[in-house]
């Protein structure tokens, strides 16, 4: 799967990529991210990318200009059999474990990076086939939303963890929070491991994990539960 990526700060993106299961999964292949900085198909001699709001307003906005050719030569210059572009944008529909394993099921995804006001509205009207936001929060761009999206997608794409089923037991794989986890020391401050964990029954440490995780959820994130109507 590949990322072609479009920003104004491209360098925000070097170190992420660099380290880690990122790395190896583009060491091996089974991802490609693609880095563009915007201002290469900015407007005029001196390559403007923004401009001031119709109306008035609070800030710049990118123009719709340079993010429609930055896209055209993508698709040109790095031809797929199929694609989606992608606006990270705080309107746009939450990233989460369901739409992570979709995006990941598409040959490459363009995000493009808002900055300023945000962008023209004709950006969101005929360029960008998807908005996709990380959280009820506005960030100064969407250079850090994207490398959250990249991470999350790419733990979909077969290959890349070392246990292809991990996924399916992350939290939210089932609409709920994952159970605890412990390793060594046995005890630790005073805590102990639960002794079902060293049982060695598989019985009953699943039980004790599904009850864990329920609780979990019930706690920290009741709105699960109450979307599947527990």
């Amino acid at each position: 799967m590949n990322f072609d990526v479009v920003t104004l700060f491209p360098a925000m993106f070097a170190g992420p990529l660099l380290e880690s299961i990122l790395a190896r999964a583009r060491r091996s292949g089974r991802v490609g991210v693609r880095v563009h900085e915007l201002r290469r198909w900015g407007v005029g001699p001196h390559r403007q990318v923004d401009d001031t709001p119709y109306g008035g307003g609070g800030g710049m906005v990118l123009r719709p200009e340079p993010l429609y050719t930055a896209v055209e030569w993508i698709r040109q210059s790095y031809p797929v059999p199929g694609d989606r572009v992608v606006l990270l944008s705080p309107q746009g529909v939450r990233l989460g474990h369901s739409v992570a394993r979709r995006l990941a099921g598409y040959d490459r995804l363009v995000l493009l990076c808002g900055r300023y006001e945000g962008v023209d509205e004709r950006v969101r009207e005929g360029l960008a086939e998807e908005e996709l936001s990380i959280g009820d929060a506005v960030l100064t761009g969407g250079e850090l939303p994207a490398l959250v999206a990249i991470d999350a997608i790419s733990r979909f794409v077969p290959g890349v963890l070392g246990r292809a089923e991990a996924v399916d037991k992350d939290s939210f794989a089932d609409g709920r929070l994952d159970s605890p986890y412990y390793t060594r020391p046995a005890e630790f401050q005073g805590r102990r491991v639960p002794e079902v964990l060293l049982s060695g029954d598989h019985g009953a440490i699943a039980r004790w994990r599904a009850r864990k995780a329920l609780e979990a959820t019930r706690t920290k994130r009741p709105d699960l539960l109450e979307r599947e109507g527990s």
